[in-house]
C-alpha cells in the first residue's frame, strides 16, 4: 500500500522518484513484475498524463465536459498537442526500437513499452526498460520529448506543449507569408508569439551553456551530456546512467539547471534581466536578411 502510494503521488506530480532501487540501480518499473503489468504501466501512464495536462485544462473540462467546441484556446492547443505528441511519440518509438531495445519483447510488450516510453518524458522521469538501450535515434527523440515537457499549469517542466505548439505555428505562417497565427479560428496575440520565443532563447542558452562546462570536465559523449542536461532543465530524472559518477561541478551545473526548469524560463529571464525604465520614443524602422 505504501509503495502504491508513493509511486502514484509521484507519477501524479511528475516526480520521477521510485522506491525500485533494492532491486537494481536505475530499475524503477522495469523490475521483474512491473515492466509489462498492464494494470500499473496504465495506471502510471494516466497519473502522468493527468498531472501533465494542466490544472486549467480540467477546470475547462470539468465545466464543459466532453464538449471540445466551447474549451478555451489554451485548453484546446494543450489537449491537441498532448495528444498527438503520445501518439507521435509511440509510432516512433515503436519503429526505432522495434529491433533494439525492444528487440526481445513480443508484440504486445513492444506496443506497450512505446506508449510508456512516449509518456514518461513529458518529465514524468519512470522507465520500464533501461534507457541506456535506447537506439541513437530514441534518446534523440526522448530527448526532444523531455525539452518540451507538459502544459502550462501543471507539475510538469519542459518549456510546456503550448509554447511548442506556438513556435511551430509561428513558423508554419511566417513560411507561408501569413500576416498573424491563427489557430482553432482564434488569432494568437503578438506578445504570446514573443514570450514563446524568449522561453525557447533561454532553454536553449541554459543547455548550450550546461553541455559545454559538463563536455569540458566529463569524459562522457555529447549524446549522454546532452540527455543528461536537458533531463534536468526538463525536471524530468530520466538518466542514462551517469549522474552518479559526475563530478561535483558537473552535479551543481546540473542542480542550477533544475531549479532554473522549475521556475520556468520566461520567470527565470524577468528576474535575471535588468530594470530599466520605458522611454516612450519611436524609433525608424529598418529591415535585416533573416535566413
Amino acid at each position: 500500500i505504501w509503495n502504491a502510494i508513493f509511486h502514484s503521488v509521484s507519477a501524479f506530480c511528475n516526480a520521477g522518484f521510485d522506491l525500485m532501487g533494492k532491486y537494481g540501480q536505475f530499475s524503477a518499473l522495469s523490475s521483474e513484475g512491473l515492466q509489462f503489468n498492464p494494470i500499473v504501466n496504465f495506471t502510471i501512464m494516466a497519473l502522468i498524463v493527468t498531472g501533465g495536462i494542466g490544472f486549467l485544462v480540467w477546470t475547462d473540462v470539468s465545466r464543459h465536459k466532453l464538449d471540445f467546441k466551447k474549451y478555451e484556446l489554451h485548453s484546446k492547443i494543450a489537449l491537441f498537442t498532448t495528444a498527438l505528441l503520445l501518439v507521435l511519440g509511440t509510432i516512433l518509438f515503436f519503429i526505432f526500437e522495434y529491433n533494439k531495445a525492444f528487440g526481445d519483447f513480443t508484440f504486445g510488450q513492444k506496443l506497450l513499452a512505446s506508449m510508456f516510453q512516449a509518456v514518461t518524458p513529458r518529465t514524468a522521469g519512470f522507465n520500464t526498460i533501461d534507457e541506456a538501450t535506447l537506439s541513437e535515434s530514441g534518446k534523440a527523440l526522448t530527448t526532444v520529448l523531455m525539452f518540451i515537457g507538459g502544459s502550462p499549469g501543471s507539475t510538469a517542466g519542459g518549456i510546456k506543449t503550448t509554447t511548442f505548439a506556438v513556435l511551430v505555428l509561428s513558423a508554419l505562417a511566417a513560411a507561408k507569408r501569413y500576416g498573424s497565427v491563427t489557430v482553432f479560428k482564434r488569432k494568437l496575440d503578438e506578445n504570446t508569439i514573443v514570450q514563446a520565443s524568449s522561453i525557447l532563447s533561454v532553454y536553449l542558452a541554459c543547455v548550450f551553456a550546461a553541455v559545454l562546462i559538463i563536455c569540458a570536465v566529463e569524459p562522457y559523449s555529447l549524446t549522454q551530456v546532452l540527455f543528461e542536461t536537458v533531463s534536468a532543465i526538463g525536471t524530468v530524472g530520466l538518466t542514462l546512467g551517469i549522474t552518479p559518477s559526475l563530478c561535483a561541478i558537473s552535479k551543481l551545473v546540473l542542480i542550477f539547471l533544475m531549479f532554473a526548469g522549475r521556475v520556468g524560463g520566461l520567470t527565470l529571464m524577468l528576474v535575471l534581466a535588468e530594470r530599466r525604465r520605458n522611454i516612450k520614443i519611436s524609433r525608424p524602422t529598418s529591415q535585416i536578411l533573416i535566413g
